[in-house]
C-alpha cells in the first residue's frame, strides 16, 4: 500500500482527544515501521522509511511547544524508546552499508535528515541522544570513500555529517566530533573533500553562467551607453543563493581534522563542465539556486581526463573562487553569515603549519582568477593576464578586494578585523621562514592606508556602532611588521624602499589618524584605553615621516625641483636610512590563536539553526517520488 504522507502529518498535526489511545496507535505504528526495516520485501522498507518521516514530523508539529521526552513518549514510549531507537539505527546502518539499492540508501539519508532537522534547533532534540549512542558515523564514512555510493549519496551524507557534529557540540561530549577529529583514512578524506569541492564547482559554474548571461546583449550595450549606473542592479540579477551547508562541513572538516588540511592541496585538472543542455536533475520547484547537490556524474568519477590543455586546480582553488563571490555582496543575513564563514575558514588554514607551507610553496604554482566586483571607478580586468602563484598571492589578493570593496556606511567590522588578522598570521608564517614572497605587497599597502582613511572620515558614524581603533591598531600593526621586519621576507630591498615611499607619501592619512587618536586618548571615555594603543603603535610610522619629509624637501629645494618624482624620493630614502632611529617593538608577531569557544559559538548556533530550517524545507517527502521508487521496488519483487 502506498503511504499517503501528506494525510499522515496532517492528521497527527490536527490530532485531538484520548491522548493516551492515540499516543499508544502512534507507539505500535512506530514499532511496526522499525520492525518492517529488516524485511526482505523492499516495498515495505519503502513505506516503513517514509511512515517513519511522517510520524517524526507529524509529532513534532504537533506538539511544538512539548520537551523532548514528552515527544519521546509520544512518538515509541519512554520505557520502549531506547530499544526502538537501537532497532532503527541498526537497520539504518545495515541499509546503508549493505549492497542494497541506491534509492533506499538515499531514502535513509532523508529519513536521517528529517530526523535531524525536524527542531528549529538541532540542540533542543533529544532524540538525537539515540543518535548519538547509536552512531552511524561509520556508514556516512563508508559512502564517502566509494567512488559509486559517493557520486549518489554524498551530498546528502556529508551535510547529515555537518549537522550531526553540532548537536550540543558545547554542552557534552559529541562522539561524531570526537570520530571526525582522527579520521586518517585517506579515501575517506579524499572523498569528503571531493563532495564539498564539486558542490562549490557547481555553485561556481551557476554564478558564472548568470555572469556571461547578463553580459549579453541589450543590458551590456544600454551599460556601455549610459555608463554604470545599473552595476547594482546587475549585482542583484547575478545573486546565487548562497550554500552555508556544504561550508559548514568544510568548516568543521578543516577545524576538526589536521589530516585534511592535505585534501586542500591535491591537485587535479580544473572541472570546467560545458554548459551543454543535460537532463535536469528532478528537484522541488522552490529549491534555490547553489542549493542543489551536484550532478551525480560530476562526483562519479575518480579518475578525470588529463589534457595538457587543462589548467590544475584543488579544493582550496575552488573555496577561494567560491569566497570571492559570496563576499562580494554582504548585504543579506544568508551572505553576510557565508562571508564570515569563508574568513572563519581562512584564519584555521592561515594557522596551520602544513598549510602555510602549501600555501607558500614556489614548486606549487597556480592561476587563480578570482571573481571581482564591478566598481565604477576601476575598469574590469582581464582574467587571462592572472600569472600563476604561489597559492598565497590569491588569499591576499583576496583580502585585498574585500579590504577594497566594502568601506560604506553599513560597515562589515567583523568581517575587516577577521580580514586583516589572516593577512597578519600569513605575513608572521612568511617572518617566522623568511619566505621572500614575490606579491605585490603596494596594493595592500594602499589598500590599508584607504582603509584608514574610510575609518578617519568616517569616524562618528562608526564609533556609534564599533571600536574603529582596535581595527585601526591591527592594521598600523601591520606597517609595524613590513617596517621592523620587512628586511627578512620582503622579496628585495627595492621592496623595502616602497614600504617607505607609500607611508611618506601618504603621510597625511598618518598624521590625522595621530590627532585623532590622541584627541581621543585624552579626553575621558569609552575608547580612551584603545586610542592610546594606537598612539603609542604610530611610534615609528611617525619617525619615518619625521625623518624623511625635511630630507625630501630639503632635496626639492636644494636642486630647484618643485615635485619630485618617484625615483628621486627612493634616491633620498635610500642615502638617509642610517641616520634613522626606530624603536623595537614587542609581540608584532604574536596572534591570539582561533578558538570556536566561546566567541563564535553564538555565530555557529544561528547558522545551524538556518542551515537546518533550508534542509528541512528541501527534505520534502513529497520529493523523494514515491511513485518511481515503488515502481522499482515493484519490479524487483
Amino acid at each position: 500500500m502506498k503511504v499517503n504522507l501528506e494525510y499522515l502529518e496532517t492528521k497527527l498535526e490536527s490530532l485531538d482527544g484520548d491522548e493516551l489511545k492515540i499516543k499508544d496507535n502512534i507507539n505500535s505504528l512506530f514499532h511496526h515501521c522499525v520492525q518492517a526495516l529488516t524485511e526482505e520485501h523492499q516495498i515495505k522498507v519503502v513505506n516503513a522509511l517514509q511512515t517513519l518521516c511522517a510520524l517524526f514530523r507529524g509529532v513534532h508539529q504537533k506538539n511544538k511547544s512539548a520537551s523532548g521526552f514528552d515527544i519521546i513518549n509520544m512518538l515509541m514510549g519512554f520505557d520502549k524508546a531506547e530499544l526502538r531507537m537501537k532497532d532503527l539505527m541498526e537497520s539504518m546502518d545495515s541499509l546503508l552499508c549493505g549492497d542494497g539499492s541506491e534509492s533506499l540508501k538515499a531514502l535513509c539519508l532523508k529519513l536521517l535528515l528529517c530526523l535531524v532537522t525536524v527542531t528549529d534547533n538541532i540542540s533542543q532534540n533529544t532524540i538525537l541522544e539515540y543518535v548519538m549512542i547509536n552512531s552511524i558515523f561509520e556508514a556516512i564514512l563508508q559512502i564517502l570513500s566509494d567512488v559509486s555510493s559517493r557520486g549518489q549519496h554524498g551530498y546528502d551524507a556529508v551535510v547529515l555529517l555537518a549537522l550531526l557534529v553540532n548537536y550540543r557540540k558545547y554542552e557534552s561530549v559529541n562522539p561524531y566530533i570526537v570520530k571526525l577529529s582522527i579520521v586518517d583514512d585517506e579515501p575517506t578524506l579524499d572523498g569528503m573533500g571531493m563532495v564539498v569541492g564539486q558542490a562549490l564547482t557547481e555553485y561556481n559554474r551557476q554564478y558564472k553562467g548568470k555572469e556571461e548571461d547578463n553580459q549579453g546583449g541589450f543590458f551590456s550595450t544600454l551599460t556601455s551607453m549610459v555608463g554604470s549606473m545599473f552595476i547594482a542592479d546587475a549585482e542583484e540579477k547575478l545573486s546565487v543563493q548562497t550554500n552555508e551547508a556544504i561550508l559548514l562541513a568544510l568548516y568543521e572538516a578543516v577545524h576538526l581534522n589536521r589530516n585534511f588540511i592535505t585534501v586542500l592541496a591535491q591537485s587535479h585538472p580544473e572541472i570546467d563542465i560545458p554548459t551543454t543542455p543535460t537532463t535536469p536533475v528532478p528537484t522541488t520547484p522552490t529549491t534555490p539556486l547553489g542549493t542543489t547537490p551536484p550532478s551525480t556524474d560530476m562526483m562519479n568519477s575518480s579518475e578525470l581526463p588529463l589534457d595538457p590543455n587543462l589548467q590544475t586546480s584543488n579544493l582550496l582553488i575552488t573555496f577561494l573562487k567560491y569566497s570571492s563571490i559570496v563576499m562580494q555582496d554582504t548585504k543579506d543575513e544568508h551572505r553576510l553569515n557565508s562571508a564570515r564563514l569563508c574568513l572563519i575558514i581562512l584564519t584555521c588554514i592561515a594557522e596551520d603549519q602544513y598549510a602555510d607551507a602549501f600555501l607558500h610553496d614556489d614548486n606549487m604554482n597556480f592561476r587563480v582568477n578570482l571573481h571581482r566586483m564591478p566598481m565604477r571607478h576601476r575598469k574590469k580586468a582581464a582574467e587571462k593576464n592572472v600569472p600563476s602563484r604561489p597559492l598565497v598571492c590569491a588569499v591576499l589578493d583576496l583580502m585585498v578586494e574585500f579590504i577594497v570593496t566594502h568601506m560604506m556606511k553599513d560597515f562589515p567590522m567583523d568581517l575587516y578585523m577577521r580580514c586583516v588578522q589572516v593577512i597578519h598570521k600569513l605575513i608572521c608564517y612568511q617572518k617566522k621562514c623568511r619566505i621572500r614572497l614575490h606579491y605585490t605587497w603596494r596594493e595592500l599597502w594602499s589598500a590599508l592606508i584607504n582603509l584608514l582613511k574610510f575609518l578617519l572620515s568616517n569616524e562618528t558614524v562608526l564609533l556609534a556602532k564599533h571600536n574603529i581603533f582596535h581595527l585601526a591598531l591591527l592594521v598600523v600593526n601591520l606597517f609595524n611588521m613590513f617596517i621592523t621586519y620587512g628586511d627578512t621576507f620582503l622579496p628585495t630591498s627595492n621592496s623595502y624602499d616602497e614600504l617607505y615611499y607609500e607611508i611618506v607619501r601618504m603621510h597625511q592619512v598618518f598624521d590625522n589618524l595621530y590627532c585623532m587618536v590622541l584627541r581621543v586618548s585624552t579626553n575621558a571615555g569609552q575608547w580612551k584605553e584603545p586610542a592610546s594603543k594606537v598612539t603609542h603603535s604610530l611610534v615609528n610610522v611617525r619617525a619615518i615621516v619625521n625623518h624623511f619629509n625635511p630630507k625630501i624637501e630639503s632635496y626639492a629645494a636644494v636642486n630647484h625641483i618643485s615635485q619630485l618624482s618617484e625615483d628621486q624620493v627612493l634616491e633620498v630614502v635610500r642615502s638617509n636610512y642610517d641616520t634613522l632611529t626606530l624603536k623595537l617593538q614587542d609581540g608584532l608577531d604574536q596572534f591570539e590563536r582561533y578558538s570556536e569557544q566561546p566567541k563564535e559559538a553564538a555565530f555557529f548556533k544561528e547558522l545551524v539553526r538556518s542551515i537546518s530550517l533550508n534542509v528541512r524545507k528541501n527534505v520534502s517527502l513529497n520529493t523523494l517520488s514515491q511513485d518511481v521508487l515503488l515502481k522499482e521496488f515493484s519490479t524487483i519483487s
